[in-house]
This record gives C-alpha cells, structure tokens and sequence, in this order.
C-alpha cells in the first residue's frame, strides 16, 4: 500500500488546520451557511437531513488494518457507533457535530487518510476493482495508477471548479467489477503486442440521464495516460455546459458533440499538453508500484478447507458465494456480506469494523477492500484458514452466505439521511431481503442484481442493476418505478422501464411477482435472471408485475 510520505503528512495537516479556522469562524457566526457551504464541501462535510454528513474516502478501495480501525474509532467517538460504507468505496458518518470535524479529520490524517473532493465538482475519489491485486483474471494491479491519478487530481488548480463532478474508475480485468462505463473516465489497463496501456471510455454516467460511456481510444499507451487524462478533463472544462447544471456533466456533452468531435478536441489537446510530461509522472508510477508488490504468499495444505467444505453445510453455503478464485494457488479471495437479511445495506458497526481489522491482520495479510457493491473484502487469504476465518465471521453477524444473490442488494441512504431523496430506500431494501429470505427462494433464483436509488441522482445504480428501482415522489407520495435488464458488466447496458410505479407498500410484493415469473419462465437453473430477461424481452415480467398484480389485489 502507498505510505504517506513527510511532504503528503504536512499537506494534510495543513489543510485540515485551514478548514478547523473556517469551522471555528462558521462556530462563532461569522460565515453564514451558505458562505461555509463551499469551504465544508471542499472538505467532504455535507448537510443532510437531519445532521452534517462527513463523507471519508477510501481510494481506490483499499485500507489497512490500521486504516479500518481508525474508521472504527471514528463512529464510536464521533458518531452513533457505525459507518456506512457507499457505492464509490468511501464511508460516511451521518451525525458528527460540526465543532468534531476538525478532530475527526486530524484522527483521520494519523493514518493516511481524508475526505478530500469527495465533494464538490472536482475529480472525486479515484475508484478499482475490489479485487485488485488478487484477482485471477487480471492483466496488471490497476492501484498504483489508481493512486498516481490521485495525486494529479488532489487540489490540480485547473480542476477545483469544472462544470460538474467527475469520476474517475479503472480495472485491470477483462471482467468490469469497477462499473467503469458508468464513469466520467473509465480505464481498463489492456495489453497489446506485449506492451501494457489503457482502453479509455469517456462519457458514462447515470443520474436522471443515464448513458453509458463510448470508447475514446481502443489502446492508449502507457507513458501517455496523464497527459491524456489532463486533455479530457480540461477539454471539458472548457466547453462544458455550466447554463444547466442537469446537462453539465461530460456524459451530456458527448452526447450533444459527438464521440468523434470529442475525440478531435482531446486529441489536439493532447498534442500540447504531451511535450510538458517530461516522465517525471512515469518514474513516480515506478515508485508507487514497489508499494503495490503482493504478499509472500506460502505454500500450506488446504486440507482444513476440504475437511470443513465436506462436514459443516453452512461453511459449504458461504463458501459458494463468498469466495473467489485466487492469483496465488492455495488462496481465496474473501467477500464478507454487509446485507445480513433486514440489515441496512453498507452499514457496519464500529465493534465489526474492528472485527474486520483484526481479521485481515490474523489471516488476510493486513489489507481490506471496500467495493462499490457496500461489502468488504479481505483479498489474500489461504484457505486453509477459512474455516477459523467464517467462524469469527459467523460471531460478529458477518457470515452472511449471499454475496451476489438476491438479498445482496445496494441501496442509498434514502429519505432517511439524504436531502436530495424524494423516497425511502433502505426500508425497501430491508423488506425485500426479509421477504426473499422468508421465502427460501435466494439459493434457487441464484445470481440477481438488485440496486435502489431514493431519487433521480442514482446513487444506488438502479439504471446498472438487474431489477432497478427508483423512488420518487408523486405528490407526495413515494411511488417506485421498475426497471429490468440493466447490467454493469460487459459493454453495460442501461435497464428499461417496466411501466407505472407501486406504492411503498407494494413494491414488495412486486419483487416477489418477478422473482416467481422468472422460476418459471427460466428455460433450466442455469439461465440466469438477466439471461431470461435477455432472452425472452419485458413482456412476460410486465404481465406479471401488473396482470397478475391486479388479480392478487382483486383477491
């Protein structure tokens, strides 16, 4: 992992010095609210609902022991005793008092760590596949490019007020667990005639129009990456829309120009900004990388795994859904579920975190991930220690045995905590797992994709999930819309519109309506839901959902 070095300690403590000056002023009356609003966002503090929200990023996904146990600390001291871990792998703490923040933030610096543009229309938090470093299909560990576009973009003086906001993902995978073409820039490190590069798709993102992104260039080679970024965004910020903050993003600029105008604009710009690298910006990716080398993985007998996969079933369940295949021979890759059946998605209390922290440090070589999925992982263990790890596990309410599964559901705050939301998602999302759990189904439906949003801003990437689902507020009313057929994998694809929405207290049963049509309509258990839905088009869901619906109701 990339160790703060004297010049990055000092940056952060400087910065944390200036926003406790702006609390205190903000404290004492001398900024209004809306004077303090563009200091505190600059900051990562937000004003919700009910209370300040500060939001702590955690790039690319990934934190030590010593990390995870500082955001426990956080939640006990400052908070109500848990974090919330979101779909952009940062963690939220919704009720600090304002004059805690600025310890909060030194706490936080202790051990690397800051809520830096995780707001604000800056570059947000660089986000990666959760399994980098570990997974088997990986071309290259995309974290310490992670981590040099990090710093390129932290306080980049030409990116603190663009348009909008951008985002920022990349894997090394064939396999899209990073929703990078739901990005502002998504990045997959390729390898071409033995050299590596990146495949740049621009223009993706979700919100009340969501698109999904186009490929700017097929290989970009690998020296050229930040001065081809540097060009994208500041194309951007140049002709950007800023009359209309609903058409500000580069997704709708895109669409408006054009791939290939957009293509030209960034190519020319390129060709300026290029002779300024003077590979400065490579030979401090080579430094970051020897931060990055995996761990010295050993060589044990699985025989304990064997023995407790082929004795104990509810080891053999979890074992189905929770792991991974391994780089390294002999080791899993580990999801530990935050969705135990009616709990609220993402959200762990501070004496789990610190579970968590001390369980990658006793088997997981001292390193966690967080995925956009609101799960943790612990990426390198041998599965040998399995059985001890999923018995821990099974003592803090971690064991849940349902990782992409019905009930493994993302969900945002919501109406509960979020001042943008026109509808409730967590109750939703607790009551379907509930339900699914109460009919035993889970296992038998098999792979599913369930994302809610609470409004049009899509922060629980309901376009990208199997069964989408937005609340909405109908004169007052929360109404939820169904969507279908959304996938983030792959070239993505945008889920369409079932048809009218349900009351909160029947979008439940509605759930429940699709699940049962697909076991029935599915041509064996091999066939997925979204491969049904593929196959066979709305027409048999929508029946369904509002036929069926009617004569249930009519009962």
């Amino acid at each position: 992992m990339y160790p703060y070095t004297d010049f990055d300690t000092a940056f952060l403590a400087e910065r944390n010095a200036q926003f406790r000056a702006q609390v205190a002023r903000r404290l004492l009356g001398e900024l209004t609210e809306e004077e303090f609003k563009p200091l505190r966002l600059m900051n990562g503090l937000y004003l919700q609902l009910h209370a300040y929200m500060l939001r702590v990023a955690i790039p690319y996904g990934t934190l030590s022991s010593a990390q995870m146990r500082k955001l426990a600390e956080l939640a006990t001291r400052w908070d109500k005793g848990y974090g919330h871990f979101t779909t952009r792998q940062n963690i939220q703490y919704n009720w600090p008092r304002l004059a805690d923040v600025p310890d909060m933030l030194d706490a936080l610096g202790e051990v690397g760590l800051h809520a830096i543009q995780t707001s604000g229309n800056t570059i947000r938090n660089v986000t990666a596949d959760h399994f980098a470093g570990a997974a088997a299909d990986e071309v290259a560990d995309p974290r310490p490019v992670a981590e040099l576009i990090r710093q390129w973009s932290t306080d980049h003086p030409e990116f603190q007020f663009m348009p909008r906001k951008f985002k920022i993902a990349i894997t090394g995978s064939e396999t899209d667990r990073a929703v990078t073409r739901a990005h502002d820039i998504g990045l997959q490190i390729v390898r071409e005639d033995g050299a590596l590069g990146y495949r740049v798709i621009v223009g993706g993102g979700l919100g009340r129009t969501p698109m999904i992104g186009k490929v700017l260039t097929e290989f970009l080679p690998e020296e050229d990456l930040l001065p081809y970024l540097e060009a994208i965004v500041s194309v951007w910020n140049q002709i950007g829309r800023r009359d209309n903050k609903y058409k500000s993003r580069i997704k709708i600029t895109v669409h408006e120009l054009g791939i290939d105008h957009i293509r030209e604009a960034v190519e020319e710009r390129f060709a300026q900004l290029r002779p300024l690298f003077s590979g400065v910006d490579q030979e401090l990716l080579e430094s970051i990388r020897a931060h990055f080398a995996p761990p010295a993985f050993v060589q044990r007998s699985t025989a304990p795994f064997d023995a407790a996969y082929a004795a104990d079933p509810a080891f053999r369940a979890w074992a189905d859904t929770n792991l991974v295949q391994h780089r390294a021979e002999g080791y899993a890759i580990v999801t530990v579920s935050l969705k135990a059946h009616g709990a609220t998605p993402g959200d762990a209390t501070s004496e789990q975190i610190t579970a968590l922290a001390d369980l990658a440090e006793t088997f997981g070589h001292d390193e966690l991930r967080i995925s956009h999925e609101q799960n943790v992982i612990l990426p390198h263990v041998h599965r040998a220690d399995l059985p001890a790890l999923h018995a821990a596990l099974k003592e803090h309410g971690l064991a849940t045995a349902n990782i992409g599964l019905a009930s493994d559901i993302i969900a945002c705050p919501g109406m509960d905590y979020c001042a943008l939301a026109t509808a409730r998602s967590i109750p939703v999302a607790q009551q379907i797992a509930t339900r699914i759990e109460e009919l035993r189904i889970e296992q038998d439906v098999g792979p599913l994709k369930i994302k809610i949003s609470g409004c049009i801003n899509a922060c629980g990437h309901h376009h990208v999930g199997h069964i989408g689902i937005l609340g909405l507020d109908r004169a007052g009313v929360e109404n939820y819309q169904i969507t279908l057929g959304g996938d983030h994998t792959g070239a993505g694809a945008i889920g369409q519109r079932m048809g009218p929405g349900f009351a909160y207290d029947e979008i439940v049963p509605a759930i429940e309506r699709l699940l049962h049509a697909y076991l029935a309509l599915r041509e064996d258990r091999s066939e997925t839901f979204l491969e049904t839905v593929k196959r066979l088009g709305l027409a048999p869901f929508k029946s369904a959902l509002y036929e069926e619906g009617k004569a249930h109701a009519a009962e």
